[in-house]
C-alpha cells in the first residue's frame, strides 16, 4: 500500500522502484511492505531537506521556480490550541446573572413582589369568602363518611380484601394454598380485632371526657368530626375547594413544537436544512424556559437565515404554535449573530391586557429619571428618556398616537421644573386637560393655529440659541460636561430648565403653503442642537411621508415610536432607514386590534415591541390637576397658564439690506423721508410707525437708526417724488449704504 498524496513533488515515472511488471500488476510477485517502514523511508516534505540532484531533476525545476517551505494544511487535524483566557472570556458571555434579572430594577423589583402579593392575597380572600359553603360541603358528606370509615374497619378488620384470593385457591381446588391463606387471614384478624378493640374503646373515652367540657370544646370536636367524616366522603370528581385561579391551558413550548413551527413556514433555507440534517438544523442554544407570564427559547437558526425572515412569517407561526397573533413575539439578538433568534410565547394576547400607567398614583415625577410609557411583551415595564432625546411618533389614524402623546405629555406635566408647549393640530382637544399647565397651547387646526405653531418653532430657535450662550458662559464646576442636569434645571433662574414641545398631527404644520417650508427649516434646526440644551421635541403624525415629515427631521430624531403603518416607506419614515429590512416592521400590527402596540427604538439597547399605558380623558384630567396643583404651588406656571398674552415671533429684518433694496444704483443721494415712504410699503408691519410720524421726526427716525452702521446724513438736493419744487434736506448717499454692508459682511467672515 502507498500514498502518493503524502508528497506533492514524487513523480511516479522518474521513481524504478515504482515501475511495476505484468506479474507485479496481476498481483503475483509482489513485495508485502510494512507501513511504519515505509512511512519512515519516506522523503521529507521539505524540498529544502532533500538532495541536490533531486530538486535538479524534478519537473519543476525545468519549469520554474522551486517554492521552498513546508506543505500545511488548510484544516489542521486536531482540536485548536486556544488561549486560556480566551476561553473564559467565552465562558463569561453566557454566564447567567447571580441576581435574577427582575431584582436588579428596584421598580421592577416592587412591581413583581406586588404582583406576587396581591395574586395570594387574592386566592386567601376568595377561600376565606368561601369558608361558609365548604362547611356545608363537609356537613353533607359527613354521612357518607361514617359509612366509608365503618365499612372501611370492618373490611379491614376481617381482612375482606383477600377474600377473592381465597375463593379463587378454592376453586381451583388447591387446598395447601388454601390453608396457608386460610392461617394467615386467621393471625390477621386477631392482631386486627384487638387493634379495632384499642381503638372503639379509645374512642368512647374521649367522647365520655369532651361530654363533660365546655359547650364551645364539644363544638370544636364536632367540628373536627364533620371535617374528618367530610374529607373521607369527598367524591373523587368533586373537589372540596373552589380554585381561586383557573389554570391555563397553554401548552407547554417544547423543541418539537418550535421546530414544526419553523418548518412549515416556508423559508427555504430551513426547509433545506432540516431535509439534509434534521437533527442539527435549528440548533437550541439554551433551555425553553418560563420568561414572565410566557416561555422563552432561543434558537441559532440554518446558516443564511435571518431572524427577519422568521417574523415575516410571524402569522404562520401564530398558527403552528396555535397560539393568537398577539402572542408570538420572535425578535433577534445582533450582538450575537443575525441567526440568532428569541422566541418568546406568551400566556395572554398583547392586545388584550390592559397597562395601568404609574402615573395614576404619582404625586410628582422628574424627568431626569425618564417617563414610564408601557410594557413589553413580557410584562416588563418599558420607560422612555426624555432629556437630551427628540422623539417621533408615528401611525395610521385610530392607533394609539395621540394616546402615547398623552402619556409623555403626563409625565412631563408632573415635574415642575418642565416647561410645556403644547400644539394639538387636529383641533379634537385630546390634550386639553393640560392646558392649565402650558406656557404656549393651542388646539385647531385652522391656519391661526398652525401660524402659532410656526411661531412656537421660530421661539423655539432663538431659545436655542440663548441657552447655548448661556450654557456656555456657566463656569466649569457648575456644568463641567455642558449639559444641562438636575441641578443645572433646579436654579430656574439660569432659563435652562427642561423645556418640552410637543406637536400632535404636526403634518399639518410642515405640508402648510405658507408655514411649512420655515417650520421644518426651524424644528431641524432644533432637533440638531437643542437636545443638549434641555429642548425637547415630542413630534407625532398620521401621514410620513417627505412632505409632511421633512427628511431632515426624520432623520435626525433620536427616538421613534411607530405603531400599525400601511408599507415599507411609512415604516422606513417613522423607524429609520432599512428598519424594515432589518426586521423591524409596524406591518405586522393588526388594524384597531394592535391599537397602542408598536416599535420603539432609541429608548433601548435593542428594538422593542411595546404595548403603551392608557389614559383615558377623565385619567388625564385628575394627572393635570395634580400637576397644576404642584406648579402652582412652586410659582412654576407661566404664559398661557396665567392668562398671559403669547409671546409673537417679533419678524426680523435687515435694515441696510432694506435701505439700498429702495435705493436704485441710479440714486446717488436720497431724502431721508423718502426712503421711510418706501420702507413703509416694502414692510408695513415693521416700518409703518416710521411713516406716519410728522416732519423732521421722520427724517430723525431714519438717521438716528443708521447711526450705529456709522453712517452720517447730509444735505441733499432734490425733488419730492409727487412731483413739486426742489429743495436741500437731509438724506444719505447710496454708496455710504454700500460701503456698511461690505464692511459687516467682513466683519462677520472673519
Amino acid at each position: 500500500m502507498t500514498h502518493q498524496h503524502d508528497n506533492p513533488n514524487h513523480d511516479d515515472d522518474k521513481d524504478p522502484d515504482r515501475s511495476a511488471t505484468p506479474d507485479q500488476e496481476n498481483g503475483k510477485d509482489a513485495d508485502i511492505v510494512h507501513l511504519d517502514a515505509a512511512r519512515a523511508g519516506r522523503q521529507p516534505q521539505n524540498p529544502a531537506d532533500r538532495p541536490e540532484q533531486d530538486n535538479e531533476d524534478s519537473p519543476a525545476s525545468a519549469d520554474g521556480p522551486v517554492l521552498e517551505g513546508a506543505v500545511v494544511r488548510v484544516d489542521q487535524p486536531g482540536p485548536t490550541a486556544a488561549d486560556w483566557r480566551t476561553a473564559l472570556e467565552a465562558k463569561t458571555r453566557s454566564r447567567q446573572p447571580i441576581v435574577p434579572l427582575w431584582l436588579r430594577s428596584r421598580s421592577e423589583a416592587v412591581e413583581t413582589i406586588k404582583w406576587v402579593g396581591l395574586h395570594y392575597l387574592h386566592v386567601a380572600g376568595y377561600q376565606v369568602c368561601r369558608v361558609p359553603l365548604y362547611g356545608g360541603r363537609l356537613t353533607a358528606r359527613a354521612p357518607r363518611g361514617l359509612l366509608r370509615l365503618i365499612g372501611g374497619s370492618l373490611k379491614w378488620t376481617f381482612d375482606l380484601e383477600g377474600e377473592p384470593v381465597r375463593l379463587a385457591a378454592v376453586q381451583k381446588a388447591d387446598p395447601e394454598a388454601y390453608l396457608k391463606l386460610s392461617r394467615q387471614r386467621d393471625r390477621r384478624v386477631r392482631l386486627r380485632a384487638l387493634v379495632s378493640a384499642a381503638a372503639l374503646v379509645t374512642l368512647l373515652i374521649v367522647a365520655i371526657m369532651v361530654a363533660k367540657q365546655p359547650t364551645a370544646t364539644q363544638w370544636m370536636a364536632l367540628a373536627v368530626a364533620i371535617v374528618t367524616l367530610g374529607i373521607l366522603g369527598k367524591p373523587a370528581d368533586r373537589p372540596l375547594i373552589n380554585r381561586a385561579v383557573v389554570p391555563s391551558t397553554v401548552e407547554k413550548l417544547t423543541s418539537d413544537i418550535v421546530v414544526r413551527s419553523l418548518t412549515v413556514l416556508g423559508i427555504a433555507g430551513i426547509n433545506q436544512a432540516i431535509a439534509k440534517n434534521p437533527k442539527d438544523a435549528i440548533r437550541f442554544v439554551a433551555p425553553i424556559t418560563r420568561d414572565g407570564p410566557g416561555w422563552r427559547a432561543d434558537i441559532d437558526l440554518p446558516y443564511g437565515v435571518t431572524v427577519a425572515d422568521v417574523m415575516d412569517k410571524r402569522d404562520r407561526m401564530a398558527s403552528a404554535l396555535r397560539r393568537p397573533l398577539g402572542c408570538i413575539w420572535p425578535e433577534g439578538d445582533s450582538t450575537i449573530h443575525e441567526g440568532r433568534l428569541i422566541l418568546w410565547v406568551g400566556d395572554k394576547d398583547l392586545s388584550k391586557t390592559v397597562i395601568k400607567s404609574p402615573l395614576l398614583k404619582t404625586s410628582s415625577h422628574d424627568v431626569f429619571k425618564g417617563i414610564p410609557f408601557g410594557c413589553d411583551p413580557r410584562g416588563r415595564a418599558i420607560v422612555v428618556p426624555l432629556i437630551e432625546q427628540n422623539i417621533l411618533i408615528g401611525s395610521q389614524p385610530g392607533q394609539g398616537k395621540t394616546a402615547s402623546v398623552r402619556v409623555l405629555t403626563s409625565g412631563a406635566a408632573l415635574d415642575p421644573s418642565a416647561e410645556l408647549w403644547i400644539h394639538e393640530l387636529k383641533g379634537t382637544g385630546d390634550l386639553d386637560p393640560h392646558e392649565q399647565n402650558c406656557h404656549r397651547y393651542v388646539s385647531g387646526i385652522e391656519d391661526e393655529a398652525i401660524g402659532y405653531a410656526a411661531d412656537s418653532l421660530a421661539l423655539l430657535r432663538k431659545e436655542v440659541m440663548r441657552r447655548a450662550a448661556a450654557l456656555k458662559a456657566l463656569p466649569p464646576d457648575l456644568c463641567p460636561d455642558k449639559k444641562v442636569t438636575r441641578q443645572i434645571a433646579d436654579k430656574r433662574s439660569l432659563g435652562l430648565h427642561p423645556l418640552v414641545a410637543i406637536f400632535d398631527e404636526c403634518q399639518n404644520l410642515f405640508a402648510h403653503a405658507e408655514y411649512g417650508d420655515k417650520a421644518g427649516d426651524d424644528a431641524e434646526f432644533i432637533i440638531k442642537l437643542g437636545r443638549a440644551l434641555g429642548v425637547i421635541l415630542v413630534l407625532a403624525t398620521q401621514r410620513p411621508d417627505k412632505d409632511s415629515l421633512p427628511t431632515g427631521i426624520s432623520a435626525n430624531v433620536t427616538i421613534r415610536f411607530c405603531l400599525r403603518v400601511a408599507g415599507q416607506l411609512e415604516n422606513d419614515m417613522i423607524l429609520g432607514t432599512s428598519a424594515y429590512k432589518n426586521g423591524i416592521r409596524a406591518t405586522v400590527f393588526q388594524p384597531k386590534m394592535d391599537a397602542g402596540i408598536g416599535y420603539l427604538l432609541g429608548a433601548t439597547p435593542m428594538p422593542k415591541v411595546v404595548r403603551t399605558a392608557y389614559l383615558d380623558t377623565p385619567a388625564t384630567q385628575r394627572i393635570a390637576d395634580r400637576a397644576h396643583a404642584l406648579r402652582a404651588s412652586t410659582g412654576a406656571l407661566s404664559g398661557h397658564a396665567l392668562g398671559e398674552t403669547p409671546e409673537q415671533n417679533t419678524p426680523t429684518f435687515d435694515l441696510l439690506a432694506d435701505v439700498l433694496a429702495m435705493v436704485p444704483p441710479s440714486e446717488v443721494k436720497v431724502w431721508n423721508e423718502a426712503i421711510v415712504d418706501r420702507l413703509a410699503e416694502l414692510r408695513p408691519d415693521v416700518y409703518g410707525a416710521w411713516a406716519r410720524l410728522e416732519g423732521g421726526a421722520k427724517t430723525a427716525q431714519l438717521t438716528t437708526a443708521l447711526k450705529p452702521y456709522g453712517i452720517k446724513t447730509m444735505q441733499v438736493w432734490g425733488t419730492p417724488e409727487g412731483g413739486g419744487k426742489g429743495a436741500n434736506r437731509i438724506g444719505i448717499t447710496r454708496d455710504d449704504i454700500v460701503t456698511a454692508i461690505t464692511q459687516r459682511d467682513r466683519g462677520r467672515a472673519s
